[in-house]
């Protein structure tokens, strides 16, 4: 029950502060947005119809799709993501001014918003409808990206939006895409990210002990062989946050300066002394 409100919580936080992002600083500037939130802008641009009542109703043709495919926690999170963020961009329609003369800090609060704001809903199970059921669809039975996803569906949306924007707008817009991609990902994820590091050397036994004590973390060992030299050798494999990987290098260096050190990104981690599964 806990987690439920918290998810709900979430939503309706993360759909105000989408709603802000369109309303407060994409639409006075005359920016566009990707997905059916870009279509819905452009109407407003063409027609002065209003984007909440605009998203509400082409979502809700979208969301028939969402709700025949995705699981009912899903179903019921997207629905209610899209009432809430279009009730917000209903209630917050006129409130922004044009930040004259600079359209690139429009782009890129726009950006931080409607893309902080997407990610809280993702990280509460949901989706904003439209397009984000598209990429949910993606992750779900291809393992696609979700902001990769969404930024290619944005890209051809906002391609056509040119003919109504212009190419300059159409080009700050862009930005304010790509930074939402970003912060989709950073609310996700976090700013705690991993590293998976891979050490081959001479010395693993003292390596592997000094890094269960110094940092206590676990560490697994491959036994390989050169493909050149065709000796053995052992490998270590240890996961660790990005502020130890530093220690880790000179913990290294101080017990073999000839170890060979490959350092790997890791999108994330569960258990093992890591965060737990968010949302």
């Amino acid at each position: 029950m806990r987690t439920q409100i918290l998810n709900i919580a979430m939503l309706l936080a993360g759909s105000f502060i989408y709603a802000l992002g369109i309303n407060y600083f994409a639409i006075p500037n005359k920016l566009s947005e990707g997905g059916i939130i870009g279509v819905t802008i452009v109407l407003y641009y063409l027609f002065q119809w209003s984007p909440g009542v605009v998203n509400l109703i082409l979502n809700g043709f979208l969301f028939a799709l969402g709700y025949k495919l995705l699981d009912k926690k899903v179903i019921l999170y997207t629905l209610l993501a899209t009432i809430f963020s279009s009730f917000f961009l209903f209630v917050t329609e006129g409130w922004g001014d044009p930040l004259i003369g600079d359209s690139l800090l429009a782009a890129l609060f726009a950006g931080v918003f409607v893309g902080g704001g997407l990610g809280l809903v993702f990280r509460a199970g949901g989706s904003m409808g439209g397009t984000a059921i598209l990429a949910r669809l993606g992750q779900l039975y291809f393992g696609w990206s979700l902001s990769r996803t969404i930024l290619i569906i944005d890209l051809i949306v906002i391609a056509g939006s040119t003919y109504v924007i212009g190419q300059e707008k159409a080009m700050y817009t862009l930005v304010a895409v790509f930074i939402g991609a970003k912060a989709i990902d950073l609310v996700i994820e976090g700013l705690d990210t991993q590293k998976a590091v891979t050490i081959i050397s001479g010395s693993t036994e003292s390596i592997s002990k000094e890094i269960t004590y110094s940092l206590a973390r676990g560490v697994t060992v491959f036994n390989a062989r050169g493909a050149y030299t065709g000796s053995e050798k052992e490998v270590l494999y240890v996961v660790i946050n990005r502020q130890e990987l530093s220690k880790l290098k000179q913990l290294v260096r101080s017990i073999d300066s000839k170890a060979f050190v490959v350092v790997h990104e890791v999108r994330d981690v569960v258990g093992g002394g890591f965060s737990i599964e968010k949302a």
